[in-house]
C-alpha cells in the first residue's frame, strides 16, 4: 500500500524484518494498519528472511509490500531500505507496536532517533528492566532494534546502512550514527513483547543480554555471539 501525498511522494517507509513470525505478525500488522488510517504517504515493507512457517502468507493478507532476502536482520533491513520510497525509514520488529503519536514525533527529528521501550508483560521486574534500558539508551545514545530505530534515508545511506553482521547490528549502527549526529528520542514508548523474558526467565535473559553486549564490546565475533543467542539454528 502506498499512501500518497498531493505531491505524489512517500514520506515514511516502515520496514519489518521477519523470520518465522506467524504467531505475532498478524496482530502487529492489524494494529499497525489501524493506526495508519489517517496518516498520509506511508508504505509498509515486510522483508522475509526465508521463513518456513506461514509468515509470508499472513503478510500478504495486509496491504503491504512483501519482499525477501537472505536471512539476518541486517541483510533484511538493508534489502528493504533499497526498495523503500520514503524519505524516512522506520525499522519495526514483528512483535512491537508503535505509540499513537509516533508520526508527529518521528517527523520532528533531524537525522535519526529511537523510541523509549515498554515491555508488554506484567511482572514487576520488567518495569525495572525497561526503565534501565531507557536510561541507558538516553545516556549512551545507543539503542536496540526493539526501540524502533528511525533514520532520514539520506543519513541512513551515508552510514551506509546496517553493518552486515548476524547479531548486534542495531548496537553497531547506532554507534555509527551517534558519531555523526545526536539522536532524537521520542517521548512515547514503543510497546514490545516480553516473550523472550517470559520464555527463558527474566534473570537468565538479562544476564545473557549483558554477556552478549560485553562480548561484542571486547571483540567476540558476531558469528560466535549469534550461535550463543540462537543455538537452535545450529543444531
Amino acid at each position: 500500500m502506498e499512501r500518497l501525498t498531493e505531491a505524489g511522494g512517500i514520506s515514511v517507509s516502515i520496514v519489518i524484518p521477519v523470520y518465522n513470525e506467524s504467531s505475532r505478525l498478524g496482530h502487529t500488522l492489524h494494529k499497525l494498519f489501524q493506526s495508519l488510517a489517517d496518516k498520509p504517504a506511508i508504505e509498509v515493507i515486510v522483508c522475509d528472511g526465508g521463513s518456513t512457517d506461514n509468515t509470508t502468507e499472513i503478510a500478504h493478507q495486509f496491504p503491504c509490500r512483501v519482499i525477501s532476502s537472505k536471512n539476518g536482520r541486517a541483510a533484511q533491513m538493508n534489502t528493504a531500505s533499497h526498495e523503500a520510497n520514503g524519505d524516512l525509514l522506520l525499522f519495526l520488529h514483528a512483535d512491537s507496536e508503535l505509540p499513537e503519536q509516533w508520526y508527529n514525533e518521528v517527523m520532528r527529528m533531524s537525522n535519526w532517533g529511537f523510541f523509549p521501550i515498554r515491555l508488554d508483560g506484567t511482572h514487576w521486574l520488567l518495569r525495572i528492566i525497561e526503565t534501565a534500558i531507557n536510561i541507558r539508551s538516553r545516556i549512551s545514545k545507543v539503542a536496540t532494534g526493539d526501540q524502533g530505530l528511525y533514520f532520514r534515508k539520506s543519513f541512513f545511506d551515508s552510514l551506509p546502512g546496517y553493518p552486515d553482521i548476524l547479531i548486534m547490528e542495531d548496537i553497531a549502527i547506532t554507534k555509527l550514527a551517534r558519531r555523526k549526529s545526536r539522536p532524537f528520542i521520542a517521548k512515547s514508548p514503543v510497546l514490545t513483547s516480553s516473550r523472550r523474558w517470559d520464555k527463558n526467565g527474566i534473570i537468565k535473559t538479562v544476564l545473557q543480554m549483558w554477556w552478549l553486549r560485553f562480548g561484542f564490546w571486547i571483540g567476540i565475533s558476531p558469528e560466535r555471539l549469534h550461535r550463543i543467542y540462537y543455538p537452535q539454528q545450529y543444531r
